[in-house]
């Protein structure tokens, strides 16, 4: 696999293990530019065994060295215009590069970005019993996913979310490090066999807060207020988020 190869602002030299971003080079070690390769050479996704063989030939290694270079290398990439992570991860099946900086329906005349970008941070659990952290990052996942299916906005993805997990993040300071316009935050607590779910949607330019809800619902429903969460449709109009309820959750 001697080929050089090419996607957004990279070019990718097997043969001289080397990676270029607009000219310059990208520090990467052998292995991290064998993963690349293999990647970018690939029409689609990649399965882990396949990126092992590429990057250790003939060697046993453990999935986790894996794990450590995909996560090097999302660190030296960093980000496209749109915010998400070049390489994303195919449950089940090992990773895929996304190979157009933004997808063409997202591009302005120039080819930068004209949609607005949101980021939904992870929700802490206040209620003091972390085995309930599962069902917050859940509430947050779901919401990535749903929003991810309007084509109003670009969502960033997970990966950028849960970076900010167990961090005091003021919220205009997205907007200076990620370019991001909105942010979705909230909290997760619970009493007994009730939760309690807050969100609210900010404006990381100004710091103003857009909009604030309550959820409710009984811990042995966890899935459903989740799913109610998540189906919420959003749209962006004239600089503001709006949105329209799903039938609200049952008391």
């Amino acid at each position: 696999m001697g080929e050089v190869l090419s996607f957004g602002p990279f070019v990718v030299d097997p043969q001289r293990q080397t990676v270029l971003r607009d000219g310059l080079a990208v520090p990467l070690g052998q292995r991290a530019v064998a993963l690349l390769a293999a990647l970018a050479a690939a029409a689609g996704a990649v399965d882990k065994s396949t990126l092992m063989d590429a990057a250790w030939p003939n060697t046993i290694v453990e999935e986790n060295n894996l794990t450590v270079q995909i996560a090097a290398l999302r660190r030296a990439l960093g980000q496209r215009a749109d915010g998400n992570e070049w390489i994303v991860t195919v449950p089940r099946v090992g990773y895929r590069l996304i190979k157009d900086a933004t997808p063409s329906s997202e591009k302005a005349e120039n080819g930068s970005s004209k949609l607005p970008s949101i980021i939904v941070l992870p929700f802490p659990n206040l209620s003091g019993d972390t085995s309930q952290d599962y069902f917050a990052d859940g509430v947050v996942e779901d919401l990535i996913m749903a929003l991810s299916r309007f084509s109003s906005f670009v969502v960033l993805a997970r990966n950028s979310s849960f970076a900010y997990k167990g961090r005091d993040v003021d919220v205009r300071d997205l907007q200076r490090d990620l370019g991001v316009r909105y942010a979705v935050e909230g909290s997760m607590r619970r009493a007994g066999n009730r939760m309690r779910v807050t969100a609210q949607l900010v404006d990381t330019q100004s710091g103003a807060q857009l909009w604030s809800d309550t959820f409710d619902g009984v811990v042995a429903d966890v899935f459903d207020v989740q799913e109610r969460i998540a189906k919420r449709r959003w749209s962006v109009r004239v600089g503001l988020v709006r949105s329209i309820w799903m039938p609200t959750i049952s008391r």
